[in-house]
């Protein structure tokens, strides 16, 4: 799918992931990639003024659900079936970008990476992988 079909979806299956205002924003998706950026309202940061871990987790779980929607067609029953994440920092103040890379994609199995980085910080702070199950067509 393209950038404007998959963000058309993402919009129409889940729109809760937008509620209180639009914050994720799909910025690029390719062969076995994608790139999201979070805009870090005030609702996702902690005490500090940093972007919460529970904020950057959902980043990159809709990171890499987006990456293979994007590859494989719109099949709103991709789910999740396990995430790891190691946090590296704190990321400074700001918005956050997710650039996700599909490692494996095959007819059941989706697993990638997302490395969330600040904007204009090429320093990594959270580092995370995933497994989705892709039901039968």
């Amino acid at each position: 799918m393209s950038l404007a079909e998959t963000q058309a979806f993402l919009d129409s299956e889940f729109p809760q992931m937008q509620a209180g205002g639009r914050a994720y924003h799909l910025e690029a998706v390719g062969l076995l990639t994608a790139r999201m950026r979070l805009e870090a309202h005030e609702r996702f940061l902690r005490p500090g003024a940093t972007v919460s871990g529970p904020a950057m987790m959902a980043l990159a779980d809709y990171a890499l659900y987006a990456a293979i929607l994007a590859n494989i067609g719109p099949v709103a029953l991709a789910v999740t079936t396990n995430l790891t994440f190691n946090f590296l920092r704190k990321p400074a103040s700001g918005d956050l970008l997710a650039e996700c890379r599909l490692m494996k994609l095959g007819r059941r199995l989706a697993m990638g990476e997302v490395a969330i980085t600040a904007v204009g910080d090429p320093d990594v702070v959270c580092h995370a992988t995933g497994t989705y199950s892709i039901p039968p067509r």
